[in-house]
């Protein structure tokens, strides 16, 4: 089954108020769908036969800001038993700091699970029902993000409070 087939299968499935948005880029498709659909997605993506996406190769946050949608989830998908490869995104939404949500697929691929610790860190993006939110790289007396757009590059003494800081330093 190639790409196109499977985002039409997709298509059929759930519709447009689910499948957003189809994009090739480098003869790779990405489909968008609805956050709040994710888990109902992926676990069509693994359990249906034809499609049988049996390994989750990463999970990874983008930060869009200033725009809105503020961040994305990216999944890349494999059949290994199908051959074939597939990647899904998820728009999230920040409305105020602490408010980026999306249900974590670690119920589906166990593999999920430091992909979003660290991407829970990096970006901020909570993981609901994810069974270990603890921190997986920073300290946990920090209380930033490194990987959004609006991290200072310096840090801040009350967010990286065991870091040197530049005097003077306002971000980016």
């Amino acid at each position: 089954m190639n790409q196109e087939q499977i985002a039409e299968k997709l298509l059929d499935k759930f519709g447009l108020d689910v499948v957003q948005t189809a994009v090739t880029f480098l003869d790779q498709i990405t489909v968008t769908v609805a956050k709040e659909k994710i888990l109902e997605v992926c676990t069509f993506l693994k359990e249906d036969p034809e499609l049988a996406f049996n390994f989750l190769s990463f999970v990874a946050g983008v930060d869009r800001y200033p725009k809105t949608p503020r961040f994305e989830m990216v999944y890349q998908l494999s059949s290994l038993t199908r051959r074939h490869r597939f990647r899904i995104k998820a728009l999230v939404e920040e409305s105020e700091p602490g408010s980026a949500i999306i249900d974590s697929v670690f119920s589906i691929w166990p593999t999920a699970d430091w992909h979003e610790r660290e991407t829970a860190e990096m970006f901020g993006i909570t993981f609901r029902n994810h069974p270990d939110p603890r921190k997986l790289l920073l300290p946990e007396e920090w209380t930033c993000h490194p990987l959004r757009k609006d991290f200072s590059l310096y840090g801040t003494d009350e967010d990286t409070p065991d870091l040197p800081h530049k005097a003077g330093s306002q971000g980016i």
